[in-house]
């Protein structure tokens, strides 16, 4: 059951707290560090007091409960953008480019070539970030870093998307301890390759995804501009079939 909006405005305080002072730790800029609310298997409520709070835009891990959860928010949400942040597959790459305001998860030259087609076939430039495996997990999708300059080289070469940064997901480890150290490494990783490869090819490349409820401190030190939080806000996921 979703919680109301009120409980949902003192979680959200309280993550937005926790981002000011990894940036006040940091020395960065709070305004630099964006909140995504995490929504996936939440009702369409979830992102209709995402909107209703001022967070600008909502992760959904599947299209198509993306696209069904969108149509039934509420009219004073149409000004939320919607991300996909869970692993594409390249025949349902239209319903993406077509339903979603930024794709996440671009891990293969094959769904670039997916979304930029579909794209060009929408009429619009879609804005994407190149989902990286910077820490090495073989359980976690994202290309590998030592393809990330080939599959950056392509991605700008596309008329019909825009590449805004880089997203990853950090490993777990047996402990804390090594969890953390697992998403200090990781997180720091994905900073240096975005730094390496946006001088390379003299491109901005902004955009940092990385860091969620449990490391986002770990992520905002590291320079995160964007952490995708969704338990802390909306409490534990609901099962799904």
């Amino acid at each position: 059951m979703l919680i109301d909006y009120e409980e949902f405005a003192r979680r959200a305080a309280a993550i937005r707290a926790r981002i000011a002072v990894a940036c006040a730790a940091a020395g960065r800029v709070e305004s630099d560090v964006e909140l995504l609310a995490v929504t996936k298997t939440h009702p369409a409520a979830a992102a209709d007091w995402a909107a209703r709070y001022g967070l600008r835009a909502v992760g959904e891990n599947r299209v198509q409960e993306g696209v069904e959860k969108r149509a039934l928010t509420a009219p004073a949400s149409a000004h939320l953008r919607w991300e996909l942040i869970g692993h594409l597959q390249s025949n349902k790459a239209r319903l993406a480019a077509q339903h979603f305001d930024r794709v996440q998860s671009v891990d293969s030259e094959k769904l670039l070539n997916h979304l930029d087609r579909a794209a060009g076939e929408l009429g619009k430039k879609l804005p994407v970030l190149l989902q990286i495996n910077a820490g090495q997990d073989p359980a976690k999708f994202g290309a590998e870093t030592s393809d990330a300059a080939r599959l950056l080289e392509v991605a700008l070469a596309k008329p019909h998307l825009r590449v805004d940064g880089f997203m990853t997901i950090a490993p777990l480890g047996g402990t804390p301890a090594e969890t953390a150290a697992h998403a200090t490494r990781t997180f720091q990783a994905l900073r240096q390759l975005r730094d390496d490869l946006a001088a390379r090819f003299g491109v901005s490349l902004r955009e940092l995804s990385m860091g969620m409820t449990g490391d986002l401190e770990l992520a905002v030190a590291a320079g995160s501009t964007l952490v995708r939080v969704g338990t802390a806000l909306y409490g534990a996921r609901e099962a799904q079939p």
